[in-house]
């Protein structure tokens, strides 16, 4: 999450609240990406707000017919490589036969490699990170045969954050979202409000009466000691936009792992809409995760195959 610049001192408590890590999660060097039979591609991408680099994750059976793209944001102190061992997203894609972008925050802007969602200038459609973000997506577009209908994003912690503010300005380009242990859209305006927000939550203004809800999954561990699990319940409040949802909750246990609470909202068609999991007894992790990458926890319900398959039921309407 947010790194303070040198300028802005923080209290010794916020400073050690904010660099406090569990065993499980605390963050490992870069790794090297799983040994998978596709292709790791390092590209970059640049416009008026700068440049950043990516990885690009063509899977082997990719023979350029039109197949989904899957944008993924990393967590702060991690890497493209780091992010997709710790995933499994490329074990996935694999399967599937699906894109996996992975765009890499830089150093310069911001030390920790933390995605700056808490900056105003980043919140913003075509301005900041969303417009690199925004543009590594269609240049993965551009160069590869992508189903426009079928582009989604998702992230964890800052990625998680910045993966919401992506649904929320580029609806037109994402046809859904994947929220892991991240905020709403608007939840800080800078790095002292987003340490407010990360602690206690921050409630942000509602969608708008009768817009069409984008299609979001959402995980977070009710342990989390780095971003409030209340964020969760936050994001899904900003998604509500009065459109009249069943809601259905059930309870589940991974066998030798975390039980979680698996609550899904449900539109007029029966399309599921909304899908929260929150992992009991996780901490500030990626559920289900692997331990060759950094910040995952292997005992949860797996995010990476839930997220797909949540992403596999929907597509964006007007396209092609």
């Amino acid at each position: 999450m947010p790194v303070e610049p040198r300028s802005w001192n923080l209290s010794n408590g916020l400073q050690e609240w904010f660099g406090r890590v569990t065993p499980s999660t605390r963050s490992k060097p870069a790794v090297e990406p799983e040994k998978i039979p596709g292709q790791f591609l390092s590209r970059s991408y640049s416009n008026a707000a700068g440049m950043r680099g990516y990885q690009l994750y063509v899977p082997s059976g990719y023979r350029g017919e039109p197949v989904p793209l899957v944008v993924m944001l990393h967590g702060c102190k991690q890497s493209p490589e780091d992010f997709a061992a710790g995933t499994r997203m490329n074990a996935h894609a694999e399967g599937r036969t699906w894109l996996v972008a992975y765009p890499e925050q830089s150093s310069t802007a911001n030390s920790s490699r933390c995605w700056n969602w808490f900056r105003p200038e980043d919140q913003q459609r075509g301005k900041g990170e969303p417009s690199l973000i925004a543009g590594i997506t269609q240049q993965v577009m551009k160069d590869m045969t992508v189903d426009p209908a079928r582009v989604y994003v998702a992230g964890l912690s800052a990625g998680g954050a910045a993966a919401a503010i992506m649904g929320s300005t580029y609806a037109d380009l994402y046809a859904g979202v994947g929220i892991h242990s991240g905020l709403a859209p608007g939840a800080a305006h800078d790095i002292p409000s987003a340490f407010t927000a990360m602690r206690r939550g921050a409630r942000v203004r509602q969608g708008t009466a009768g817009q069409s809800i984008m299609p979001t999954i959402i995980f977070h561990g009710d342990q989390d000691k780095t971003v409030n699990p209340q964020n969760a319940e936050l994001i899904l409040e900003q998604l509500d936009s009065g459109i009249e949802l069943e809601k259905r909750t059930e309870r589940g246990q991974v066998r030798g792992g975390h039980a979680y609470t698996r609550t899904r909202y449900i539109d007029r068609v029966g399309s599921v809409v909304l899908e929260l999991w929150v992992v009991h007894g996780e901490a500030h992790a990626w559920s289900g995760g692997s331990r060759d990458g950094s910040y995952t926890d292997p005992n949860g319900p797996d995010a990476t195959r839930e997220m797909l398959r949540f992403f596999s039921n929907h597509s964006r309407r007007g396209t092609g």
